[in-house]
């Protein structure tokens, strides 16, 4: 055998950039999964480590400095250390903080692997939206990007979605909850690497050598006011789904007397699976029409989760959570969209890692204020104080974008 046909077999096999699309949208599904699933476990932990309410934001706000540190860091280096390079460590990071939920099961293990989850999440979603955009590009030349940010976006929502559902069946009807779906997960994410393995990369290695820095926290220039808006309705549209992804479970028992762990998962699945089937059902129509019809859910959505909280009403409450988790879906894949059709080919993954920071602090801070606020300040009144807040930034965030998808028309 030549040298020629041995470098040939020893190279892994890569499938058509088709495929590989496919592949990184299931990959990114699974790891943003998981990065949801200990939402219905959160009062299994309280209940077993006797800590209150307030403990939960702290772990949850482990996971939310994570991503928000690793996107500074680590999101934007896919532009030129690759985006399956990436990809790989990113999966392989979520491996880690399976096996430290499985092995290190006290409070301070549950901030520490919730923390490196977020570093897994940080580092994926930006690479991942990136090469779903280039790998849509190369296998369907002349395409419109919104189909990728489609899928990317109901990828990452949609998984978002799943997690809680799944970790709420495994609480409700299987033994050692705490324990089975980590280790599920572990194995899903194995085979999720393995997959992404055989993707081709859509990057090519640089002329000369790239020294590290940071990421720039810079809009693209010529198109400052653009991204502003994106970035506003990106934090706006995280700020809820924080609320469903963090505090939702505690809501449930201390408001609505719902002790269901599965009820818990369902709720948040419920919001966020909205949010991914937006996406998807209005992707083909104008973007003013989708921020318009946006703008509404949100406003009318949020209404109705601050009336259930106060009455209290849970279906109330649960189907303002819908409704509104279809607007901030909606909302949310307008901004990456926007986000993405600023960058240069040389900088998206940069400034969607740049994007999806903003996000990511929308998914912390308010969540954080809250978490403090519970110690002072009854549940309800604190849900209603963070839904009116939510509701004025998204609307407010809709109505800038609109107007901005109008003038661009």
């Amino acid at each position: 055998m030549g040298d020629a046909a041995r470098s040939s077999a020893a190279r892994p096999r890569r499938v058509s950039h088709g495929t590989g699309f496919w592949i990184v949208a299931a990959g990114f599904l699974v790891v943003m999964a998981y990065s949801t699933v200990p939402t219905p476990l959160y009062p299994l932990y309280e209940e077993r480590d006797g800590f209150p309410v307030w403990m939960i934001t702290v772990i949850f706000a482990a996971y939310a400095v994570g991503v928000v540190v690793s996107l500074f860091f680590l999101g934007h280096i896919s532009d030129w250390a690759g985006r399956r390079r990436m990809l790989l460590i990113a999966i392989l990071v979520s491996v880690v903080s399976a096996v430290l939920f499985l092995s290190w099961s006290s409070p301070a293990g549950l901030i520490v692997a919730r923390l490196v989850n977020g570093i897994s999440i940080g580092v994926l979603t930006a690479t991942a939206t990136a090469h779903l955009s280039e790998l849509r590009a190369r296998s369907r030349p002349g395409e419109s990007a919104i189909v990728a940010a489609s899928v990317a976006g109901a990828a990452n929502l949609g998984g978002l979605a799943l997690g809680p559902l799944i970790g709420g069946l495994f609480a409700e009807f299987v033994p050692a909850p705490l324990i089975v779906p980590h280790a599920v997960f572990l194995i899903a994410l194995v085979l999720a690497g393995i997959a992404v393995a055989s993707v081709p990369e859509t990057v090519d290695a640089p002329e000369t050598p790239v020294h590290y820095r940071p990421q720039r926290l810079s809009a693209p220039s010529g198109s400052r006011s653009t991204f502003v808006a994106a970035g506003f309705g990106a934090f706006a549209s995280f700020a809820l789904l924080g609320l469903f992804t963090s505090l939702a479970p505690s809501i449930l028992v201390g408001t609505f007397a719902q002790h269901d762990h599965l009820v818990a998962g369902a709720t948040t699945f419920a919001v966020f699976g909205a949010a991914a089937v937006g996406q998807l059902l209005l992707a083909r129509i104008a973007l003013r029409i989708q921020l318009l019809i946006a703008t509404i859910s949100c406003g009318v959505g949020l209404a109705a989760v601050a009336i259930g909280a106060l009455a209290p009403q849970f279906a109330v409450f649960l189907l303002g959570g819908i409704v509104a988790g279809l607007g901030v879906g909606v909302l949310f894949k307008s901004s990456i969209a926007t986000a993405a059709s600023l960058a240069s080919p040389t900088r998206r993954g940069e400034t969607l890692a740049f994007i999806f920071l903003i996000a990511y602090c929308g998914l912390a801070l308010p969540v954080l204020a809250a978490g403090v606020a519970l110690v002072f300040v009854p549940e309800s009144i604190v849900v209603v104080v963070f839904v009116t807040l939510v509701l004025v930034a998204t609307v407010a965030a809709g109505i800038a974008m609109t107007r901005k998808a109008r003038s661009d028309a």
